[in-house]
C-alpha cells in the first residue's frame, strides 16, 4: 500500500534530523541574547550544539546546547578548544550593548571584539571548519547617511565610502573584512548578517546594556498611570527593529544558503523612540508621559532595506513590531514584578543617570 503524503512527510523530516545530527555546530557568546536562542533554534532542527560564552544565559531558560563551554575567545587557545571538531560556526561573541554603553567604551569594545573574531578566525583555519556565519551590525553604515528621521532605507551597498559613527561600528566593519580575508586566502566559508536592532524576550532589559525596547518595556512595567518615561533627545529619532525569532531564522537561512555578501536581516518598519514608547504604554494599558533627557541618541535615523535578502534568501520578518513587543513586554513585566513594591518605595531616590533610557543603537 502506498504511503500516504504525510508519511512521506514524516519519514523526510527524520531523514533531514539524522543528517543534520552529524553535523556539530558551535554558537559563541551562547550566554547572550542572540546566541541562547540560536542554540534553542538549531538544537530544534536536529543539530549537535556546543555552547561557548564567558558566562551562562543570565536572563533565559537553562542552556539547550548539547555542551556548553565557559571559555573567554579573546584567548587564541580558548579559540582553538571551541572550534574542535566543528564544521559550522555562528559568532555572536562580541563585548557591546545600547547607545550609552557603546559610546563610552570605545577601547574596551574595540579591542575584547577585535581579540575574539582575529582568534575565532585563525582557529577556524587550524581547526578546518568549513564554515562561519558573522554576526555584523547595522551601525558599521556611514553617519552621513543617517541623518534625518525619514531617512532613506539602507542597502547593503550603501555602506562605502565608510564613515560609522561609533566606533563599535568600526570595529564590526573590520571584522567583515577580517573573516572576507580568510574565505579569499584560506578557503572559509563566510555568511555575513547586518542586524538591525533585534530585541525581543530572554535578552538584557537593565544594568546599562540594554537597547531601547526593552529599556522601554522595562519602564513601562515599573510605571504607574500618570508617571513619566526617560527618554533620550526629542524622541523623534527614528529606528527599525527585528523581533528575535525572525533573526534567528534569516540567520539560519543565510547560513545554509551560497549567497556570500553581507545581507540586512531586520525589519523595514520605521518608528520613532515617541512611537515606540506609545505602543509599549498601549500594550500594558498604561497612559504614561514622557520626559527627554541629553544622552547618546545615535544617527538621526535608520531603517532597513530588505531588498536583497527578500531576493536570495526568500526571507521578510513575520512578526510586526506590536506583536513582538506584545512578547517581548510580557516576559520583561514577569521579570520585574517581584521588584515592582521595591521600587515603589525607591521611586523617588532614583536619579537621573539611573532611570534614563540609554539604548538607541
Amino acid at each position: 500500500m502506498l504511503r500516504s503524503d504525510a508519511v512521506d512527510k514524516f519519514f523526510l523530516l527524520v531523514y533531514k534530523r539524522s543528517m543534520q545530527s552529524n553535523k556539530k555546530v558551535l554558537v559563541t557568546g551562547a550566554g547572550g541574547f542572540i546566541g541562547h536562542h540560536m542554540v534553542r533554534y538549531l538544537k530544534e532542527k536536529g543539530y549537535w550544539v556546543r555552547g561557548v560564552d564567558i558566562k551562562y544565559p543570565e536572563y533565559s531558560s537553562p542552556t539547550e546546547a548539547d555542551e556548553f563551554l565557559i571559555l573567554d575567545l579573546k584567548e587564541f587557545h580558548n579559540c582553538l578548544i571551541a572550534t574542535t571538531g566543528i564544521e559550522q560556526v555562528y559568532s555572536f561573541a562580541a563585548n557591546m550593548g545600547g547607545m550609552y554603553f557603546i559610546t563610552s567604551h570605545d577601547a574596551e569594545i574595540m579591542r575584547d571584539s577585535s581579540l575574539v573574531n582575529i582568534h575565532l578566525a585563525e582557529s577556524c583555519k587550524t581547526n578546518k571548519v568549513k564554515r562561519i556565519f558573522y554576526s555584523s551590525s547595522a551601525c558599521i553604515y556611514p553617519e552621513y547617511r543617517q541623518l534625518d528621521p525619514e531617512v532613506f532605507p539602507l542597502r547593503e551597498s550603501d555602506a562605502y565610502p565608510a564613515q560609522p559613527d561609533t566606533e563599535y561600528g568600526w570595529e564590526k566593519l573590520f571584522s567583515e573584512h577580517l573573516y572576507k580575508s580568510y574565505e579569499s586566502d584560506h578557503g572559509l566559508e563566510v555568511r555575513i548578517a547586518r542586524y538591525h536592532n533585534i530585541y525581543g524576550p530572554e535578552g538584557t532589559f537593565q544594568g546599562g546594556k540594554q537597547k531601547a525596547p526593552a529599556d522601554v518595556c522595562r519602564q513601562v512595567a515599573l510605571a504607574k498611570d500618570g508617571d513619566k518615561i526617560q527618554l533620550i533627545g526629542d524622541g523623534q529619532q527614528t529606528r527599525s527593529f527585528c523581533f528575535i525569532d525572525d533573526c534567528v531564522e534569516g540567520t539560519y537561512l543565510l547560513m545554509n544558503s551560497d549567497y556570500s555578501k553581507p545581507v540586512n536581516i531586520g525589519s523595514d518598519e520605521l518608528v520613532s523612540i515617541n512611537e515606540l514608547a506609545d505602543i509599549v504604554s498601549n500594550i500594558a494599558n498604561k497612559k504614561l508621559g514622557k520626559q527627554y533627557n541629553l544622552g547618546p541618541q545615535g544617527v538621526r535615523g535608520r531603517n532597513a532595506d530588505l531588498t536583497l535578502c527578500k531576493k536570495v534568501l526568500n526571507w521578510q520578518p513575520k512578526y510586526s513590531l506590536e506583536e513582538g513587543l506584545k512578547k517581548t513586554y510580557q516576559w520583561i513585566e514577569q521579570q520585574v514584578n517581584p521588584q515592582k513594591e521595591k521600587n515603589d518605595v525607591d521611586r523617588s531616590k532614583k536619579t537621573e543617570k539611573e532611570s534614563i533610557t540609554r539604548a538607541y543603537a
